[in-house]
C-alpha cells in the first residue's frame, strides 16, 4: 500500500477490519486531516511559517484530498496548525472514504440507524495489507533503527490520535522517547493533533458531566 497517500494509510490503520467498521468517526477525521496535511511536509508542499502551515511551489501531487488541501491553504494562509486539523476534517473524511471506495480499496456501505440516521461501514478490500500496516507501525515504536519518514509520520499520528486498538496506552508509554524522535520527521501537525484530540476528549468529558449532573439540582 506505499502507493497510497499518507491520510489513506492512516484511515486503513484506524479501520477494525473484523467488524468492518470505523471506530470514532470525529477522531478518525482529525486523524485523516493530520495525515494529509503531515503528508504536504514530507512531499515538501508545505512548509511552518510562524506556526501556520505555508504552500510552497506549485503543480499537483495526483491525490485529490491533498490536491485539495493545497488549495484550501493557498486561499487562507493566515491560520495555525491546529486550527486546520480542526477546519474541515468531517469533509476532509468523506472526500477521502469516496475516493478509496471508487477505487475499490474499501467498500463503503451505508445504513440507518434507527431508520433515520446515516451510518458509514467501510469493508477493507486487503484486510491483509491494512494489518501490514499496523505490523510497520508497531515495528517502528519498538526498534531502534531508522525507519522511512512516511512510517515515522504514520506511527506518530496514530499515537497522537490515541489509537489504542494500534498503539495502547501501555506501549505509547513505555516508548515515549521513541515516539518523540519518530515525531521530529513528522512535522508540526502531529503536535497540533495532539492538542485537539486532548480538547476533544476534555469537551466530552464536560458533556458528560454536564449530563449527570443535569437532574440532580432540586430542592
Amino acid at each position: 500500500m506505499s502507493e497510497l497517500s499518507l491520510p489513506a494509510r492512516a484511515y486503513l490503520l484506524a479501520c477494525d477490519t473484523a467488524r468492518d467498521r470505523l471506530p470514532d468517526r470525529e477522531r478518525v477525521a482529525l486523524l485523516v486531516r493530520a495525515a494529509a496535511l503531515t503528508d504536504l511536509v514530507l512531499r515538501g508542499r508545505i512548509t511552518d511559517d510562524g506556526g501556520r502551515p505555508a504552500v510552497t511551489g506549485a503543480g499537483g501531487t495526483g491525490h485529490l484530498v491533498l490536491d485539495d488541501l493545497l488549495a484550501e491553504l493557498a486561499a487562507d494562509p493566515h491560520r495555525k496548525w491546529r486550527a486546520r486539523v480542526r477546519r474541515g476534517a468531517r469533509g476532509t473524511l468523506q472526500s477521502l472514504e469516496a475516493q478509496l471506495d471508487a477505487a475499490g480499496v474499501i467498500a463503503l456501505r451505508t445504513s440507518r440507524v434507527l431508520g433515520l440516521f446515516p451510518r458509514r461501514r467501510p469493508e477493507v478490500r486487503d484486510p491483509a495489507a491494512a494489518a501490514a500496516l499496523r505490523d510497520s507501525v508497531l515495528a517502528a515504536l519498538r526498534s531502534e533503527a531508522p525507519v522511512p519518514a512516511d512510517v515515522a509520520a504514520l506511527t506518530s499520528l496514530a499515537a497522537a490520535v490515541e489509537l489504542g486498538a494500534v498503539l495502547p496506552r501501555g506501549s505509547r508509554r513505555r516508548h515515549r522517547d521513541r515516539l518523540a524522535r519518530l515525531e521530529e520527521q513528522a512535522g508540526a501537525a502531529v503536535p497540533a493533533l495532539r492538542k485537539v484530540v486532548r480538547e476533544l476528549h476534555a469537551a466530552r468529558t464536560a458533556s458528560i458531566a454536564a449530563a449527570s449532573g443535569g437532574g440532580g439540582g432540586g430542592g
